[in-house]
């Protein structure tokens, strides 16, 4: 049984760069849940903050209002940002570069 479960939101658009095993896991979980990969990495970093009782602690601090933004957020065009449903779109240029790799040693 899956430990996560997908529900459309309203989302954007960010560069992370992941581990080459990780990515595959990513890519492998979404297709035993049938979901896509960005539904994955959501809602697992949705699970892991919401059971990091510290974490949780640390939300209710000054101090975590004050926290520099790292994610590198990609601005939407204009009729994209007011949607709330997305199509999922095309993977970013560092996926793509990963991808002929991880499937020459499948």
């Amino acid at each position: 049984m899956p430990l996560l479960e997908i529900t459309q939101s309203r989302q954007l658009s960010a560069s992370v760069r992941l581990d080459e095993a990780t990515a595959t896991q990513v890519d492998q979980y979404a297709a035993f849940i049938k979901a896509t990969a960005d539904d994955v990495v959501d809602k697992a970093l949705n699970y892991v903050f919401s059971k990091d009782r510290d974490f949780q602690d640390f939300l209710k601090t000054p101090q975590a209002k004050q926290v520099r933004c790292t994610l590198r957020v990609r601005k939407a065009p204009v009729n994209e940002a007011a949607s709330v449903e997305q199509p999922a779109k095309k993977p970013a240029a560092g996926v793509d570069a990963i991808e002929p790799s991880r499937a020459q040693k499948a």
